[in-house]
């Protein structure tokens, strides 16, 4: 990824889309065929003479085309014919981005297939869910594995849609009409890039295109976010049913050797953030003056690379996370049944309902008693099995039989099919 954001390569790459361009001249008859071969064969940039000659001309795409005519000789006065900068820089920057789109979906896929791995490993092991950080019901800790996986399938959907938006060429002149090249420079050149041609430009292609792409990338950002928060709560001492993978000689402090701390989840955390943070100047670039100004330019030559790279940098420490994340069976069943069985409340609740009680009735006495079993640490069956109201109602052995975990699974295999589909 940083090889595509490279100095190096955008240079290449403005070349590139020079030589493509001259070469669908030719094809017009508006090159002589020994001039094109002069530029194929000379066509070079060298990246500290054209810096300097930017120093006079204060125009980077001016300074770079000067250098190449220069390198080829005098058939060099064909490039950049007919030609606008931004021809030029906009195709190139489409073609980066739909590059990094290509990796950056390559680590998506890396990642949906690890989660859809440990959801199948954690398919019947049951655990405490939690609403607001309290304990709720029971539940697969699959499930956690298959939001994810689920997140991950919609962000690879909506950022495929967002590198396709963004994966156009335009060659169209100085405000977009092609007064001084015809269209099939551009379709030449889009074509031998793999770009589709864009539909309309004005001298730039339309920012709302980039915009879509960074805010796929925010949202994708807002997805690792979410994976990494719940796995640092998972990890508090605590809680204690996951953690990051600890290689030897790794240290979590420089003062306190026992600690094992979230740190990839704490450092996604922060990523997220920052791609978050270039999704607004993304925006903002939509609105430019007229035909074109360059407000975007600066915004673009720093979230280009880095909202890029951060992307695939944070995919692959995601990936190796989850593979890596160690699981407690044992520390789940403890926090699955810390409270005494009041997470069962409502299997009761509904019971007593199915039995004639009222709704509020049945609430109250249900709430009362799992109150009192959280506050005395007594057991919230053994309490309920003294109430007569419930006892005329339930059978001891029906009673009993509401409070089995296992109920967590009973449409564990819908839920699965729905997400992996049916071959899980």
């Amino acid at each position: 990824m940083t090889a595509i954001w490279s100095q190096e390569a955008l240079l290449q790459t403005w070349l590139d889309v020079e030589v493509l361009a001259c070469e669908a001249w030719e094809k017009l008859g508006k090159i002589p065929t020994k001039d094109l071969k002069e530029i194929q064969a000379k066509a070079a940039f060298d990246a500290e003479a054209i810096l300097e000659r930017e120093k006079i001309t204060k125009h980077d795409v001016a300074a770079f085309v000067s250098v190449v005519q220069e390198k080829i000789g005098p058939s060099g006065r064909f490039v950049h014919m007919g030609l606008t900068s931004s021809d030029v820089v906009d195709t190139a920057l489409a073609y980066r981005m739909m590059k990094s789109g290509e990796l950056i979906l390559k680590e998506i896929d890396r990642c949906i297939a690890v989660t859809a791995k440990r959801a199948k490993e954690h398919r019947n092991l049951i655990c405490i869910g939690r609403t607001h950080g309290i304990h709720a019901e029971a539940m697969s800790f699959g499930q956690k594995w298959l939001v994810w996986n689920a997140m991950l399938q919609r962000a690879r959907v909506r950022f495929l849609a967002a590198k396709e938006e963004v994966s156009v060429g335009k060659l169209s002149g100085a405000v977009g009409n092609y007064s001084n090249l015809p269209p099939e420079i551009e379709r030449y050149v889009c074509e031998k890039l793999g770009l589709e041609v864009d539909c309309v430009s004005t001298q730039v292609i339309a920012r709302d295109r980039f915009a879509a792409y960074f805010s796929a990338l925010g949202i994708l950002g807002s997805i690792i976010e979410a994976v990494a928060v719940e796995l640092r709560h998972l990890q508090r001492t605590e809680v204690g049913e996951a953690r990051e993978g600890f290689t030897k000689g790794q240290k979590g402090s420089s003062a306190m050797p026992h600690k094992r701390n979230p740190i990839s989840a704490e450092n996604l955390t922060g990523l997220a953030r920052l791609l978050r943070g270039m999704v607004i100047p993304a925006m903002e670039d939509c609105a430019l003056w007229h035909e074109r100004d360059i407000s975007h330019s600066a915004v673009e030559r720093v979230i280009g690379p880095d909202a890029n790279i951060l992307a695939d940098f944070a995919l692959d420490r995601l990936c190796g996370l989850l593979e890596r994340l160690e699981v407690f069976p044992e520390q789940i069943e403890k926090n699955l049944t810390s409270l005494h069985g009041v997470v069962y409340s409502q299997q009761v609740l509904l019971k007593l309902i199915e039995a004639g009680m009222s709704r509020d009735d049945a609430y109250t006495i249900v709430q009362a008693n799992a109150h009192e079993a959280l506050d005395s640490g007594t057991s919230f069956l053994e309490l309920l099995k003294k109430q007569k109201p419930v006892t005329e109602r339930i059978p001891e052995k029906d009673l009993t039989a509401l409070f089995d975990p296992s109920q967590a699974l009973r449409h564990v295999d819908y839920l699965y099919e729905k997400v992996l589909g049916k071959n899980v």
